[in-house]
């Protein structure tokens, strides 16, 4: 149900959600628990869609759908069913009463498990459903801003005028909060890490168990921070599999639970046409940057005072926030890194549906200079005339122009 003592945020990806339940039969919105999936289904304007609604967390409704079909039958109208990855044998049940009528809105369906990465369960609906991703909370939703960073990148408008740099003190507080509805309405630094920690041992013991069926879940929380110390690098399974302990078979296994649960992700190596001169192994992502600090044990005045962590925080920071841009933007580009053999390298690689490309780099420092931007050229080199734009952002105050289609641009673009 919606927790009514949280603060309300308006989600971007609203719009299209009610696009895919005028036309889809059954749409699915995943996502890691406690991202705001129920309040947002909860709050579609009833005029638009008006539906049933049905958790499954509820030990009473899960038992009623033993029998599928005949709880499938049972629905009067349009039906929203929520935490659906309890209930597997919905799917085939949902697909054989879509087959029989396929009007558009029937079902709206929500889960903290990707199905995509569960093929028994995406097969079933292929076709036949359409999935959107609802992840925490992304600062334009916090500042109340439903513009897309991502739509002006790709487009030829120019930057906006009057952007402020962002002290460093404010900037480590955004990253160490996060997006997790939770723990940004908690003041207290000792209580957001207490809701971290219990929420992971939730999915853990819960959500894991739910979908897979493996060995060894005490090795999880300790494979997470060894992953967190490792987010925004090129993920190393041998290295993590000697680090950790795990086998290397089992970590590949592991691996694919925490992203199905949304806790890791990857962003592929982007190749162009040039695959041999360029790096494919992927790089690793935390899913919120305010869980990652707190596995690592951050806060804001130690990320500042010790350096390191900051980096590879901020660019997590940074590539999450694309993430969930891209989910609601008009674009929809897919995400990838870049990296060549001779060390070139992109944080984020934007590339849309026609191919158009946007480099994106990430910087904790308030001044920018030339040197900033090899990477960002090596790109444009790779990409021709595909390249629309590369960009660095920074803490600094001004949009500055390095040469055609570069500039420095303030971090604060992202929710100003």
């Amino acid at each position: 149900m919606v927790d009514n003592n949280l603060p309300m945020y308006y989600r971007n990806i609203t719009p299209r959600l009610l696009e895919a339940l005028g036309d889809s039969p059954v749409v699915l919105v995943i996502g890691a628990r406690q991202t705001g999936k129920t309040t947002l289904v909860q709050s579609l304007p009833g005029e638009r869609f008006a539906a049933e609604y049905i958790t499954l967390d509820d030990s009473s409704a899960l038992s009623a759908v033993a029998d599928a079909r005949g709880f499938v039958a049972g629905l009067s109208g349009p039906a929203i069913i929520d935490e659906v990855q309890h209930a597997p044998g919905l799917f085939p049940a949902i697909k054989a009463s879509v087959d029989r009528d396929r009007r558009p809105g029937r079902f709206l369906l929500t889960g903290s498990a990707n199905v995509l990465l569960l093929p028994k369960l995406s097969e079933s609906l292929a076709g036949r459903m359409e999935i959107l991703t609802l992840w925490p909370l992304a600062q334009a939703e916090i500042a109340g801003r439903r513009q897309s960073i991502v739509d002006t990148l790709f487009s030829s408008t120019p930057f906006p005028s009057g952007l402020s740099g962002i002290p460093r003190d404010e900037l480590a507080g955004r990253i160490v909060s996060g997006g997790y509805p939770e723990p940004l309405s908690r003041q207290s630094e000792a209580r957001r890490h207490a809701w971290f920690d219990s929420y992971l041992t939730t999915i853990l013991r819960r959500d894991v168990r739910d979908i897979a069926n493996i060995e060894g879940l005490s090795r999880l929380p300790r494979l997470l921070s060894l992953l967190a110390a490792r987010t925004a690098g090129l993920l190393n399974m041998s290295d993590i599999s000697t680090t950790a302990g795990i086998p290397y078979a089992t970590l590949h296994r592991y691996f694919a639970v925490l992203e199905a649960t949304f806790l890791v992700q990857l962003l592929p190596a982007w190749s162009g046409n040039l695959t041999s001169r360029l790096i494919k192994t992927p790089k690793l992502v935390m899913s919120d940057s305010g869980m990652a600090a707190s596995l690592l044990g951050e806060n804001a005045e130690r990320l500042l005072r010790e350096g390191p962590t900051l980096g590879p925080l901020l660019e997590t920071f940074v590539a999450m926030e694309f993430r969930k841009d891209a989910g609601w933007s008009e674009t929809r580009p897919a995400l990838f890194h870049y990296r060549t053999h001779a060390r070139q390298e992109v944080d984020i690689v934007l590339e849309s549906p026609s191919g158009d490309i946007v480099g994106i780099e990430v910087k904790a420092a308030t001044s920018v200079n030339a040197s900033d931007f090899r990477g960002l050229r090596s790109l444009q080199e790779a990409a021709g005339e595909r390249f629309v734009r590369g960009v660095v952002f920074y803490t600094g105050d001004n949009v500055t122009p390095f040469a055609e289609r570069l500039h420095a641009v303030p971090i604060s673009l992202l929710w100003s």
